[in-house]
């Protein structure tokens, strides 16, 4: 499911690969390790948790409570538990396909590649963020570059995607964290250089022995007053999953 970066300023002639300190030091990424590392952050062989998502606007607001599960980067499975009304919808990813089961009219509808970028359950995260069919490392080049209003404490990258990449955005601003790699912001513009969009980490959680932003908030700036937060309740790693979890037939399953 779901579904993330970081940032700072060393020299703009550095290639991707090249070490982000001329120290050389064991535990020194280079941007595209750092790249890589957002990617899988939430991730890994395979993941369990519960997630609630607050979508909000300047007149209303409602709250999503939801089960999720993935393997590696290629396979999500998510499964709404509240409200009363759409409980039971689920969204599966296996690798370039995406699939949604209505339950009220029992339907499994496949989502085109063109619909990806559209919103997911009327949040301003796009199905594309929730089960994460792209890849920053894979879809995108990296820089470090030096930011107007820098803060030492962290790296700033800006992500330019490849030629051959069909997206919306041209370019992404990662924020990243110096002391321990955890994503702070992301900024995505469009073909314009207009800033578009802004998602925010925070509440750093250790699950599974491993830390990660619990809270994510995603804003989008030609929507005054809109918003959507993830907040994470519980995530396990690296856990046995039933075999079937990710197949068409468990999209009908009532849980």
């Amino acid at each position: 499911m779901i579904f993330l970066k970081n940032l700072l300023i060393l020299l703009a002639l550095f290639i991707s690969s090249a070490p982000l300190s001329s120290s050389y030091a064991y535990d020194v990424l280079t941007v595209d390790e750092i790249v890589d590392k957002m990617d899988k952050l939430y991730r890994s062989k395979t993941s369990r948790g519960q997630i609630e998502m607050m979508i909000a606007s300047e007149n209303w607001e409602r709250t999503l409570t939801m089960d999720i599960w993935s393997e590696g980067l290629d396979m999500t499975f998510i499964r709404i538990k509240s409200p009363k009304k759409d409980t039971d919808i689920a969204t599966l990813r296996m690798k370039n396909e995406m699939w949604n089961y209505f339950p009220k009219i029992n339907k499994v509808m496949k989502v085109p590649p063109s619909m990806m970028m559209s919103s997911w359950m009327g949040s301003d995260f796009t199905n594309d963020d929730l089960v994460k069919e792209s890849s920053m490392r894979e879809d995108y080049t990296g820089r470090l570059i030096t930011s107007e209003v820098a803060d030492t404490a962290n790296y700033y990258i800006e992500l330019i995607p490849k030629a051959d990449i069909p997206t919306v955005w041209a370019k992404i601003i990662l924020v990243v964290s110096k002391g321990d790699y955890l994503p702070v912001r992301e900024t995505y513009y469009d073909e314009k250089g207009q800033k578009m969009r802004i998602m925010e980490f925070s509440e750093p959680k250790t699950f599974s022995g491993r830390k990660i932003p619990s809270v994510l908030v995603m804003k989008p700036l030609n929507k005054p007053g809109k918003k959507t937060v993830i907040k994470y309740i519980d995530l396990e790693f690296d856990i046995k999953l039933e075999p079937d979890i990710f197949t068409l037939r468990n999209l009908q399953r009532m849980k």
